[in-house]
This record gives C-alpha cells, structure tokens and sequence, in this order.
C-alpha cells in the first residue's frame, strides 16, 4: 500500500476503469462497422431528416424538434453542475464531511478518498463539457436550420442539406457523450464501496451501453426505419455509401 493508501486492487480497477472508458468508443466504431449501431443508424436517420427539412415550405417543426433538443441539453448540463457543486462541497469540506462520506462506503485513508471523489468529479465534468459544446453547436444547427434556401427548385438544397447534417450528428454526438459520462461517474462512485466495486461497475457499464446501442428494441426500431428511410430513391445511395 503506498503512502495515499492506494492498494494494488486499486491501481488495477482504476486500469479496468479507463480502458473502459478510453475504449469504449473505438469498441462501438469497430460495431457499427461489423452489425451497425443505434448512434450509427442515428446518424442517417438525422441526414434523412435534413433532406427533408430542406424540401418543407414551413420549417416550424425542425425548429420545435431542435428547441427540444436544446432543452433536453441545458438540463442535463444543469444537472451536471448541481452535481459538482455536490460533490465539490464534499471534497471541500474539511475532514468532516469527508468522514461522512467515508461512512457510507468502505473505509479509506482521507487521500484515497479525496481521489475517489475527484474521479467522480472528472467524470462529471467531462460531460459538462460535452454538453456545453453540443449546445453550441446545436444552435448553430438551429441558425441553418432559418437560413435553409427557400425556393422549391434551389439547386443547392441537396448540398446545403448535407452540410446542416454535418453540424447537427456532431451536436448529438456530444450530448451522447454526455449522458455517457453519467454511467462512468455511478461507476467511479461504487469505487466508494472498494476496488472490485469501481471495476465491475465500469464493465458493466460498457456491456449495459453496448447492449443499448446493438440489442435493445430502440436499436431494432430505428434499424428498421433506416432500411424503410433506404428504400427511398433519395437517400439509398446515401445509406450504401456510408454503411
């Protein structure tokens, strides 16, 4: 046990904790690759979506779908700070509310635990930061959205459809990875309870998402409406060149 109180159980469920983490993505491309994904699908679902926003005389439901998009964002980036300034004021707080902490988990040297907290906080703002970015670009997509050419036969609708698409599957990326953080912040909270807790919880965190992205009913539902959405003459092209 070194002078933090960090034990080799530790180290080596920290190690199992970021490359989970760390991985977790290169994991899901090589997926999507393989049997498709829900992000994946999601992507040409999104093109799908802007072709026909593009080809809408009145745009007023893109911009309600997007209002609610931002919405859903700024929740949980407020969330997001509610929660650091939780766990903030713990790590903060001098040894009593430390040792209030160390009462519900297992017991822990006051440096091991200050770094317990500290990953959960990285976690958490990991996310704060993926949700700040995907609102700034999700009111870029809502700019574009306004400015989309207006006249029935504009040439550059197709073109300026694609580009919307590229702003808007990144903004949604980011939320993504948002959400993501908060199974990897409960993960770094079980470390709280000991090592095999941190490790187990970060592995089945990956299995629950990978699950969620490959098997749930979600991911069968929008898998079938991207085939429905391929059949269509204007955009199966799209979906063969970008499987």
């Amino acid at each position: 046990m070194s002078n933090f109180g960090v034990t080799p159980a530790d180290l080596a469920a920290l190690a199992v904790f970021f490359a989970c983490w760390l991985f977790y993505e290169p994991v899901l491309r090589a997926m999507a690759g393989r049997t498709g994904s829900l992000n994946g699908d999601m992507v040409r679902v999104r093109q799908a979506w802007m072709r026909v926003m593009t080809a809408r005389e009145t745009r007023l439901i893109d911009g309600q779908l997007m209002g609610h998009s931002i919405n859903s964002a700024s929740f949980f980036a407020s969330a997001n700070l509610l929660l650091i300034a939780a766990v903030g004021g713990v790590l903060f707080g001098g040894e009593a509310a430390l040792r209030g902490v160390a009462e519900v988990g297992a017991e822990a040297p006051t440096r091991l635990l200050t770094g317990k907290l500290g990953l959960i906080t990285v976690c958490l703002a990991r996310g704060l930061l993926n949700f700040i970015w995907s609102l700034r670009q999700m009111n870029y997509t809502l700019a574009l959205i306004g400015a989309s050419p207006e006249a029935a036969d504009d040439p550059r609708r197709p073109a300026y459809a694609e580009a919307v698409a590229e702003v808007l599957n990144p903004a949604l990326r980011d939320f993504s990875r948002g959400v993501r953080a908060y199974y990897f912040a409960l993960a770094a909270a079980a470390w709280l309870f000991g090592p095999l807790w941190l490790g187990g919880g970060a592995v089945a965190a990956v299995v629950l998402l990978l699950w969620r992205q490959a098997r749930s009913p979600a991911a069968d539902g929008i898998r079938k409406a991207r085939a429905v959405l391929a059949e269509d003459p204007a955009t199966v092209s799209q979906v063969r060149n970008n499987p």
